[in-house]
């Protein structure tokens, strides 16, 4: 059995873990957030629960769409989410754990792949990625704090 490659990014934020477990689940939050810098979202389907299908297009910012279909396989309300990326390209498992501190909730993502050579050259853009989509999540939390 092939080992996966491991991408692992982690960062504390100063809410409590429903607020920022919050900002996932609403998917009227989540398309301000998600992906990288310059990226815009639309959520097409949003089926927050064990099975059910997440699909959001990607807007770059030259314009190209990038249509993505996950599906949810565990849900684990202020604490855990883990979804199955299906499309396009490449296919990961993605588990973000919240963990409370006592400044915040520290939020960890794992992604999971398989070690192809493709992935493995994008390992460190996505690590970077995954570091802007943080920046983007601090942005809306402090936009909607005490709304959230």
């Amino acid at each position: 059995m092939t080992e996966k490659m491991e991408i692992l990014n982690n960062r504390l934020f100063a809410v409590d873990p429903s607020t920022l477990f919050n900002a996932f689940a609403d998917p009227e939050k989540l398309k301000h957030w998600w992906g990288p810098h310059d990226f815009t979202n639309r959520i097409d389907e949003f089926d927050f629960r064990e099975g059910g299908s997440w699909r959001i297009t990607m807007t770059a910012s030259d314009g190209t769409d990038f249509d993505n279909h996950s599906t949810f396989k565990e849900i684990v309300p202020a604490r855990r989410i883990a979804f199955l990326h299906h499309e396009p390209m490449h296919i990961y498992t993605m588990e973000m754990t919240f963990s409370p501190e006592s400044n915040g909730t520290r939020l960890h993502w794992r992604m999971l792949f398989e070690p192809t050579e493709e992935n493995r050259a994008l390992e460190k853009f996505i690590t970077a990625a995954n570091e802007q989509n943080f920046d983007r999540l601090e942005q809306v939390l402090d936009q909607h704090a005490g709304a959230l």
